[in-house]
Order: C-alpha cells, then sequence, then structure tokens
C-alpha cells in the first residue's frame, strides 16, 4: 500500500506531519474503506487529496467524484488541491487546509 510520494506530496508532507500545521495531526496514506487517501486527519475528518494532470481525465474525474460521494457518505470532506499548486503556492495550500480543518 506504500508507494513512493511525488515530489509535490512529499512538499505538503513535510508541513502536515507531526503536527506542524497548527498541531493538526494527519496520516499520510491511510486507508479508508477500498480507498488510500494521501493524507487524513481524523480529528477533523478532512481528507487531502493531491491531484495530478492525470485528475483531468474524464474517467478519472468520474471516478474521483464517485470516490468523494461514497467518503462523503462516510462522513469524510474531500478537498482536492492541485500539484502545482502545492508546488508553487504552498502556503496558499496550507491556508486553504487549515481553513477547511477548522472551520477558520
Amino acid at each position: 500500500m506504500r508507494r513512493a510520494l511525488t515530489p509535490p506530496e512529499a512538499r505538503l508532507w513535510a508541513c502536515l506531519k507531526g503536527g506542524r500545521l497548527e498541531g493538526l495531526k494527519f496520516r499520510r496514506q491511510h486507508p479508508v474503506g477500498t480507498y488510500v487517501l494521501d493524507f487524513y486527519c481524523s480529528a477533523a475528518r478532512l481528507a487531502v487529496e493531491v491531484d495530478g494532470a492525470t485528475h483531468d481525465e474524464p474517467e478519472q474525474i468520474t471516478h474521483d467524484a464517485r470516490r468523494t460521494k461514497w467518503l462523503a457518505g462516510q462522513g469524510v470532506e474531500v478537498l482536492r488541491v492541485r500539484s502545482t499548486d502545492v508546488r508553487d503556492h504552498l502556503d496558499g495550500v496550507l491556508a486553504l487546509i487549515l481553513r477547511h480543518a477548522t472551520g477558520r
């Protein structure tokens, strides 16, 4: 189940692990049902998915929508961020994650 992180995932993980984002605890590659989430904060029931260009393909869009709907049924919010945004706008991505995790 553990695969190598992509460079954007590794960059984001360096900011999330060990409670580095205002004490929020995230897990990486966390399984929920048949899915594996890139990052998951159980306290906020928030999944953070880092999406590359393949997520723009019609089949992948359909799969992602089905997956997001199923996870919502489990009480998990899915926040999708672009890998290019992690690369180019990391501070903004972290602020977005914090806003979704804490409501502020």
